[in-house]
Parts: C-alpha cells; structure tokens; sequence
C-alpha cells in the first residue's frame, strides 16, 4: 500500500517514472486499438472495426447532446481519443499492480492527481482557444462580463473551480477503487481462510471498478463536450 514513487529529476523538475511510463503504455494500446479497428475497413463492419462504429456513433451521440453539429463535429475525433484513452488508463490498474524494491511502477496513471488535473487543465485550455478562434477575441472576451460586469471575478474563479472538480473527479474515484482493492489483496495472501474469505469480494469489486471505469470515462468526455459548447456556441 505505501509504495513510493520512483522519482527522477531533470532541468531541476522532477518526473514520476511511473506515470510516464503509464501513460506510454495507455498511449500505445489505444493507437494499436486504432489501428486495428481501421487497418481493413469493410462496408459491412465486423469486429474491431463494428466496436470502434460503436465508439465514434456513441461519441457523436455525446456531442449531439451538448450542441449542434455543424459546431461539435470539429470535436469528434478529440471525444473518441480521451473516451479510448481514460476508459483504458482507468482499466490498467485494475487486474494487478507491480512493484519493485518498494517502488510502485504498475498502476493506472489516473490514480494519480498530477496526470488527472493536467487532462483536466488541457480541455479547459483547449476550450478556451476554441473560443476566441470561433468566435473571435471580442465576442468571446465579452462572455465573462455577462450578465453584470461585476461577475467577471467570479466567472474566472469558475474557470479554476471546473478545473478542479473535472480532474479530482477522475481521480478520487480510481484511486479509491486501487486503494480497495490493494487491501482485499492483502486478504488474498493471508493464508487459506483470507483467500476464501477475500476472493468474492475481489471479484465483485474489480467487476464493479470496471463499471466505474467506464462511467467516469464517459463523464469527462462529456463534461468536455459541455464546457467546449459553452465556449463555442453563442447561445451560451
């Protein structure tokens, strides 16, 4: 349970070795899913390439909800990437954790709040440019000002606060799922009357961290969706 993290400093930051490499190993399993789905694409799909319709249908589905799209389908391709890349980063702490000499370097990478506020900070970011390349620096700017100008202060602390709430979110859910779980897997290697005692548990637990997984997935790509409409659609 109390594992470090194996740190590593460079031009005076310090990197998680962990997470870099969680994220590289999520990167590269939702390329090769990718990949795999379009390689041979056929009019009547069939197996990866039927799963990833599925995906873009569901996403689209997503993005029709929060706004029109004439306006949204530029997001398309951005909803299907972090819906893939969560849902995937979620699951990847869920069958096993490995630790070495006391260092945690298994895990799912968004356990960690630092990976999880930095997605968070990027779609907020993002939404941001979106903005003013859509609807130009003078029309946007004037968003933070309605419907009173003294709501100015207060819409920029909502900025900071959509932050937060998007990222921890994401966070305190996968890491207590780990947490639970790390524990009854320590119930696993108590000897025979622990292991029977823990394994339904287990089993039910990880079959639920599946769900969370997948609905946490589905809430930050919505929420995205959501907080790019109210940037991008005038009738915001």
């Amino acid at each position: 349970m109390n594992h470090e993290a194996p740190m590593y400093e460079f031009l005076g930051l310090n990197f998680n070795l962990a997470n870099v490499l969680m994220i590289t190993v999520a990167s590269v399993i939702v390329f090769i899913i990718a990949v795999l789905s379009t390689r041979r694409l056929a009019m009547k799909p069939t197996g990866m390439q039927n799963f990833m319709e599925w995906v873009m249908d569901f996403v689209k589905g997503i993005i029709n909800s929060s706004m029109d799209w004439k306006t949204g389908g530029r997001f398309h391709v951005l909803g299907i990437t972090i819906i893939m890349y969560i849902f995937v980063s979620n699951m990847l702490g869920l069958p096993f954790s490995i630790s070495y000499d006391g260092v945690l370097w298994w895990k799912s990478p968004t356990a960690d709040p630092t990976v999880t506020l930095t997605l968070a900070a990027m779609i907020i970011g993002l939404s941001h440019y979106y903005g003013v390349k859509l609807r130009g620096v003078g029309a946007y700017g004037k968003e933070f000002f309605k419907p009173f100008w003294f709501m100015f202060p207060i819409k920029i602390i909502e900025e900071f606060a959509n932050t937060l709430t998007l990222g921890l979110r994401l966070y305190g859910n996968i890491y207590a799922g780990e947490i639970l779980l790390g524990l009854l897997a320590g119930g696993l290697a108590t000897g025979v009357g622990g292991t029977i005692a823990a394994i339904i548990p287990t089993l039910a637990w990880q079959g639920f961290s599946v769900f969370v997984g997948a609905i946490q997935s589905f809430i930050f790509t919505m929420l995205t969706m959501v907080y790019l409409s109210h940037k991008v659609s005038s009738d915001h």
